[in-house]
């Protein structure tokens, strides 16, 4: 089974690209649907970031209040850095478990994995090919704001808080550019699926 990884910074269209890559009959897995799933009431992930943070990052019904602690760990990098290291073992652990199952039923196709920080934690390592979603800078200020309801200022120090774009496309395999729009990105996205297809041995 070919093993992509597919990242890119905040608010650049990774979900779109993925959401493409399913129709046209990968299998996929997104990193934020996991992360969910491992700090879900009773779970050992979010007894660890109760452990880690208090118990302020607790709604009354006992799941985790995320937007606090995104405020939390967005505004203090060592904290930011605590909570990464907390949830990623969490997490691998489950895309490895899912990846293993899909190459049960499914030895000959592909799988995509997506992870904001799959760079910065070195999880890029395990997948055959990585694939880096980006736009230009201005256009992924304009997408969070909007889409978060964040002033500026806080969607700027909110993307000031992750590696650059430029530094991650440096690592990249594949680039698929969301700044010109969705028709945009699906074209590349589906050129890109057809040159995997043709990968000798899927590698």
């Amino acid at each position: 089974m070919l093993k992509l990884g597919l990242t890119g910074s905040i608010a650049v269209g990774k979900s779109f690209v993925l959401g493409v890559l399913a129709e046209l009959g990968c299998r996929v897995l997104d990193a934020d649907a996991t992360a969910r799933e491992v700090v879900a009431p009773g779970t050992a992930g979010l007894n660890s970031v109760v452990e880690a943070f208090g118990s302020e990052v607790l709604r009354a019904d006992g799941t985790l209040d995320r937007t606090r602690l995104g405020a939390i760990v967005f505004s203090d990098e060592q904290k930011r850095q605590l909570l990464n290291s907390i949830l990623h073992p969490f997490i691998i652990a489950a895309q490895d478990d899912q990846i293993r199952k899909w190459q049960r039923e499914t030895p000959e196709g592909i799988a995509v994995i997506d992870a904001a920080l799959m760079i910065e934690s070195g999880g890029y390592r395990r997948f055959d090919k990585l694939i880096v979603v980006h736009c230009r800078s201005e256009v992924q200020l304009d997408r969070l704001i909007s889409r978060d309801g964040l002033s500026p200022e806080e969607a700027a120090r909110r993307i000031a808080a992750q590696m650059p774009q430029a530094d991650k496309i440096k690592f990249a395999d594949f680039l698929i550019d969301t700044s010109e729009g969705f028709d945009s990105a699906r074209a590349q996205t589906e050129v890109m699926f057809r040159e995997l297809k043709l990968l000798p041995d899927k590698r």
